[in-house]
């Protein structure tokens, strides 16, 4: 079985000559002609080289991977009973599924609530994120969920001012932050701060918490598409020298007379920007942490990658030592938008492996007494069928489903139908559902109700990604409802059963055939 199609993707604008009849091992066509252009991807790396690592076109995509992994959540399955009900009367008139209570507490002491259990990790610097924030701020703070800014945010920011090395001022992460709180509903929810290694460097979490008055910040190792820092592309000289100073890595080097000759000339039309790798210690991670809260940090997070075995221990380990407040775990499999295309589809555990690993190495720990932080898993969740298996393959330790390539497709779509509203040129695939935004989206009449005049000021890339919320609100409320779970706390793993011995043996949930074998005997027997 092939598990990865290489050599010609979407996702690298690169095709073979001849598909269907390729090279299992190289991917390259069975009979590569002399005299072709280069449509693949090893043609197209023969005349733009390392641009071709990177999926195209750079900074307005996201990008999954395409790996079929041996075993992934569909090899899993939901199972409900006929009887009983767990958080709600056993009454039909009473258990029903809009009376699912999908609300949830995280922190370790003061609490962050949220009205879905969904979290919107890290979206930094990259373009995409920056021109849709509007959308995912906006749309989270209407949702209840918490949402994350991602890294070099301030080091990207051309107008951020720093003292001594330390930002003092960025109006981007200050717009972000407020964009946020402006639209929060009931204190639900909450906006975030990562930092990594430049970030950290800069000062942005002592920035965010002592001047924007950031309670929750979340140190990063990593994450599931990638296993190096992040990478954006800079089209401007200037602006690349000025990276360059604040720090970053930035190829090639922008103050290099003869790349800056050949820039000018047009030989190559963009800079790339990167992050540096991070060192991780105990005491450092520690010592981080506490700094942390003495400056006035309610909440500290960490989010880690999808890194070997021993990575994943010393973080759970490390968080637990530090009684953290949420412990992000991002699998390969996800998506991004600006990781090196070869390194996400084929670094990195995936899923199904990486969260099964995680929910042992939990039990060790309980087992020896210690502090389990709340946990969130993320990597390529996208729907509600997911999101159950995920929360159950967990329990009850996975609190929150971390999505951002789904929430920010969601915001995007809401944006674009937006743009066509505006130039009365609504498509008749969206057309046939009205030419405004009250009768395009569905929640449009909820949310006028709710905002009252300030629907007026509603973009639509916040509706969408609410209304696309709504809909997984009420999809997991039916799904639980068929598990009889109508509350968050008492979803378990035994509410999945795996439909293969290899994802039983892999997650230790229990094979399809052998679910409630010792029950059923009892029962027929008796």
């Amino acid at each position: 079985m092939s598990y990865t199609k290489i050599n010609a993707s979407a996702a690298t604008l690169s095709k073979n000559r001849t598909e269907g009849t390729t090279s299992k091992l190289s991917g390259l066509c069975a009979t590569c002609v002399d005299g072709c252009i280069g449509m693949c991807e090893v043609g197209k790396s023969a005349y733009r080289g390392h641009e071709v690592i990177y999926p195209q076109p750079f900074g307005i995509i996201t990008s999954a991977c395409e790996k079929d992994y041996p075993v992934d959540l569909s090899h899993f399955t939901i199972i409900g009973g006929v009887e009983g009900a767990w958080g709600m009367e056993a009454d039909s008139d009473k258990a029903l599924f809009s009376n699912v209570n999908l609300e949830q507490r995280i922190g370790n002491g003061k609490k962050i609530k949220t009205r879905l259990p969904f979290i919107i990790p890290g979206l930094g610097s990259t373009a995409i994120a920056k021109n849709n924030w509007e959308g995912l701020a906006i749309g989270a703070a209407l949702s209840g969920i918490p949402v994350t800014v991602g890294e070099n945010v301030c080091g990207m920011d051309p107008e951020s001012k720093f003292s001594k090395g330390k930002v003092i001022h960025s109006p981007e992460l200050e717009w972000r932050v407020k964009l946020y709180k402006d639209w929060q509903q009931d204190g639900y929810g909450a906006i975030v701060v990562q930092a990594n290694v430049e970030d950290t460097n800069l000062g942005v979490h002592e920035y965010a918490i002592s001047e924007l008055d950031v309670d929750a910040v979340e140190l990063k190792w990593g994450q599931g598409a990638k296993n190096i820092g992040g990478e954006v592309k800079i089209k401007d000289l200037e602006k690349a020298q000025l990276l360059k100073k604040r720090g970053y890595v930035v190829l090639p080097d922008p103050d290099d007379p003869v790349v800056i000759k050949s820039f000018k000339a047009g030989n190559f039309k963009e800079f790339e920007r990167h992050s540096r790798v991070g060192m991780v210690t105990e005491e450092g991670f520690l010592d981080r942490v506490k700094e942390l809260r003495e400056l006035g940090a309610k909440h500290v997070f960490l989010k880690t990658g999808a890194y070997r075995p021993y990575a994943l221990a010393q973080a759970l380990k490390f968080a637990s030592k530090a009684k953290i407040d949420l412990l992000t775990v991002d699998a390969a499999g996800g998506g991004t938008g600006m990781s090196p295309w070869r390194m996400m589809m084929e670094w990195g555990i995936p899923e199904v492996e990486l969260h099964s690993l995680l929910y042992q190495y939990i039990k060790k720990l309980e087992k020896n007494g210690e502090f389990i932080p709340d946990i969130a898993i993320a990597g390529g969740f996208s729907f509600e069928d997911q999101l159950l298996k995920g929360l159950a393959m967990g329990a009850p330790y996975v609190k929150l489903i971390g999505m951002a390539r789904a929430p920010l497709a969601a915001a995007m779509v809401g944006k674009t139908i937006g743009k066509r509203i505006e130039d009365s040129d609504v498509p008749v695939y969206v057309g046939r559902f009205g030419n405004s935004k009250e009768e395009i989206f569905v929640t449009g009449a909820k949310l006028k109700q709710k905002l009252g005049k300030r629907f007026d000021e509603l973009p639509t890339g916040p509706m969408g990604l609410y209304t696309y919320m709504e809909r997984l609100d009420q999809g997991l409320r039916q799904i639980m409802a068929g598990c009889r779970k109508f509350k968050l706390e008492y979803i378990s793993r035994d509410d999945i059963a795996a439909l293969t011995k290899e994802a039983s043996d892999i997650s230790g949930i229990k094979w399809i055939m052998d679910i409630d074998k010792d029950k059923v005997e009892k029962l027929l027997n008796t």
